[in-house]
């Protein structure tokens, strides 16, 4: 279990326009949904309704794009008043964003661009979190990127500075673990020592996804089913944890519901086998 109480939904997926129709007219299938936050902030009429009747249902949780808690912009109290609202609003068990930087001088980039991982951004990412959990009410849970670059300036791999900043800003995290694949590949570095430095008990929730090998690189597409070498990376987090709640992210050429349930049930009877 979590430090955080949080509870463990079992196994999700992203609420997406397409599957609008079909979640209104059948069960969903899955024990909880995602939402991008952004996507609901201000936005009332059809999406809204549609999310209020899901929430009314099924557990959700909510996931951002835009808090830039790397950045040295002011953060956005406005932003997170309304990101408070509508947590508030859908009874959200928790919210989640990415550490990452988003634009600069007011100017949002819509892309989750690196940070480098020393001290001195360390000590900056810490004191924002510390201060929008104060803002929000609740504890923040921060998700690991995938990145493509690294910076000279790093001092420490980032799987350090993701625990070192857990304890220190007393969040959570949220450990993609197709990212770690991903900046596995790109990085060159083994992701069992990446997992394996992870504070288990801060781990709140894992995602899913799956990406596009380009032979020298892969791109975190969030597109097609999950392959097998992440899916035997899961089974192990899942293992060093202590298990959490999954979620599946398909957010390019989105398959039927159908398809996107079957990616849900599967990553169920992968933990599920693994315990037998």
């Amino acid at each position: 279990m979590n430090r955080f109480g949080f509870p463990q939904l079992g196994f999700g997926a992203g609420l997406r326009t397409p599957h609008f129709a079909h979640l209104l007219e059948h069960e969903a299938g899955v024990d909880f949904f995602e939402i991008i936050s952004e996507n609901f902030m201000d936005s009332g009429g059809r999406p809204r309704a549609v999310l209020d009747r899901i929430a009314a249902r099924y557990p959700v949780v909510m996931h951002g794009v835009s808090l830039s808690i790397g950045s040295v912009d002011p953060l956005d109290r406005d932003y997170l008043r309304k990101l408070r609202q509508l947590a508030d609003g859908i009874g959200a068990r928790w919210i989640s964003d990415h550490l990452c930087w988003t634009g600069v001088a007011g100017r949002n980039t819509h892309d989750l661009l690196p940070l480098p991982t020393d001290e001195e951004t360390l000590a900056h990412v810490v004191s924002r979190i510390r201060t929008v959990q104060d803002l929000l009410g609740r504890p923040l849970v921060i998700e690991n990127p995938s990145t493509y670059v690294g910076f000279t300036s790093s001092t420490m791999p980032e799987w350090e500075f993701l625990a070192r900043m857990a304890e220190e800003a007393d969040c959570g995290l949220l450990l993609d673990i197709n990212n770690i694949y991903v900046s596995a590949f790109n990085h060159d570095f083994d992701p069992l020592d990446y997992l394996h430095a992870i504070p288990a008990d801060r781990v709140v929730q894992f995602h899913l996804a799956g990406h596009t090998h380009h032979g020298t690189h892969i791109v975190d597409t969030h597109i097609g089913p999950i392959i097998d070498d992440v899916w035997s990376l899961y089974s192990q987090a899942w293992d060093h944890c202590g298990g959490a709640a999954t979620l599946i992210e398909w957010d390019e050429e989105i398959p039927a519901w159908p398809v996107l349930q079957a990616e849900v049930r599967k990553a169920a009877a992968t933990v599920m086998q693994e315990a037998r």
